[in-house]
C-alpha cells in the first residue's frame, strides 16, 4: 500500500489570528515596497523586505541573458503563488489535508510593441490578453469541495483581482538632487 504524503500545512492558530483580524479591521491597507535596481542589459535586481535580491532578466530572443524569469513570467509566478496560497490556507481553515498542489499558467501577450519602440498602434492590448490557470488540487476532500476551493482562492486572489480589476498606477520620475530616488 503506497503512503501519501500530506504537504506541511499552515499554522492553523496563526491563520484563524489572521482571519480575526481582517474581521476585525475590514479597511485596513497595507503598503508594499520593492525597489529595482538595473545591473546589466535587461537584467534586475529586486529588493522586497531585507530578503536576496529577486532576479528578473529577458530571454535572448528579447535581447536578455536569460538568467532569470522575464517580467510577465513573474507577474505569471505571482498569479500562481497567490492562488496556491489562497488553496492552501482555505484547505487548512476547512481542516482539509493536501497531497498535491501544483498550478500551470499559460498566457499570451502581445510583444510587437517592444517596450513602446515597436508597431506602437494603440488598438491593440499591451499586456496579457488572456490567461490560462489549471490548478492540480488532490486532498481528503471530494472533488467538489476542492474545486470550489480553487475557485474561492481565484475570487479572493489579490494578484487574480489586480490583474483583473483597474488599479490607479502612476509612474513618474523622482528626481532629486540630480539622483532618482524610490
Amino acid at each position: 500500500m503506497e503512503t501519501i504524503k500530506t504537504i506541511v500545512p499552515i499554522d492553523i492558530e496563526g491563520l484563524k489570528e489572521l482571519s480575526q483580524k481582517g474581521k476585525d479591521n475590514p479597511t485596513a491597507v497595507r503598503t508594499l515596497k520593492c525597489k529595482t535596481v538595473q545591473t546589466d542589459k535587461f537584467r534586475h535586481e529586486n529588493y522586497v523586505r531585507d530578503l536576496d535580491a529577486h532576479i528578473i532578466d529577458e530571454p535572448p530572443g528579447l535581447l536578455g541573458d536569460d538568467t532569470a524569469p522575464n517580467p510577465s513570467e513573474a507577474v505569471l509566478a505571482a498569479l500562481g503563488s497567490c492562488i496556491a496560497v489562497g488553496i492552501h490556507a482555505n484547505c487548512v481553515y476547512k481542516g482539509i489535508d493536501l497531497y498535491k498542489l501544483e498550478l500551470e499558467l499559460e498566457g499570451d501577450i502581445n510583444i510587437s510593441a517592444v517596450w513602446g519602440t515597436g508597431d506602437l498602434n494603440t488598438d491593440k492590448i499591451v499586456g496579457f490578453s488572456d490567461i490560462r490557470v489549471k490548478a492540480h488540487v488532490e486532498g481528503d476532500a471530494s472533488r467538489e469541495e476542492l474545486d470550489a476551493i480553487v475557485e474561492h482562492a481565484n475570487i479572493w486572489s489579490p494578484v487574480a483581482n489586480t490583474m483583473r480589476l483597474p488599479v490607479n498606477l502612476s509612474v513618474e520620475p523622482a528626481a532629486i538632487g540630480g539622483e532618482y530616488s524610490i
